[in-house]
């Protein structure tokens, strides 16, 4: 159900985002993610562990089906599959700046690089609409739901015309997190690209 008043809605759902993202400097989840094609239909779904710390270092442990590992520390992020056996290490820049982790890091600010609106409640879910600004971002839209306002979920549609539901439980902030988790090494016999 879309608000009718969505003028004065905009404020509370942008302030609940802005809060959660100012108090959450460490967080921990479990995740679920599905990939839908374009009529909607999910091609695979995965599940791992979500790791940030602000500013700026995320860590996506990938567990199932595949063990994979997406790791960003003081501006690069480092993309790792075990089943190829190869890491690609890119420089944070406008290509891939608009990552999901990146907008919850605090190192984003989101008034400046998206046009944020209430989308729907669904339930006790409140969804935002964040819009990229900047015409070449790799995504048409981010949706970013909060539950009792902590995040809930995001749902990502690019370019390509792929959608991504992300849907986090188990959430828990603590007060330090382990530095090694945002270190990555890669294992012997890896293939390591840097572009």
């Amino acid at each position: 159900m879309l608000f009718s008043g969505l003028a004065s809605a905009q404020p509370t759902g942008l302030q609940s985002l802005e809060r959660f993202i100012a108090q959450a400097h460490n967080l921990q989840s479990d995740f679920t993610q599905i990939s839908l094609d374009e009529s909607g239909q999910a091609k695979q779904t995965s599940t791992g562990v979500f790791y940030l710390q602000q500013p700026g270092k995320f860590r996506w442990n990938y567990k199932q089906p595949y063990a994979q590992q997406i790791v960003s520390k003081e501006g690069k992020v480092w993309f790792y599959d075990a089943d190829l056996e190869q890491v690609i290490i890119k420089k944070i820049d406008r290509s891939i700046g608009d990552t999901p982790a990146l907008l919850l890091s605090g190192s984003v600010k989101l008034a400046e690089k998206y046009t944020i609106t209430q989308h729907t409640q669904d339930g006790d879910v409140r969804w935002l609409k964040l819009t990229p600004k900047n015409t070449e971002s790799s995504f048409k839209y981010i949706l970013i739901g909060l539950k009792n306002d902590v995040l809930y979920g995001m749902e990502l549609s690019d370019n390509f015309g792929q959608l991504t539901q992300i849907i986090f439980s188990n959430i828990i902030t603590p007060d330090t997190l382990d530095e090694e988790l945002f270190e990555f090494v890669a294992p012997e016999g890896t293939d390591v690209f840097e572009g």
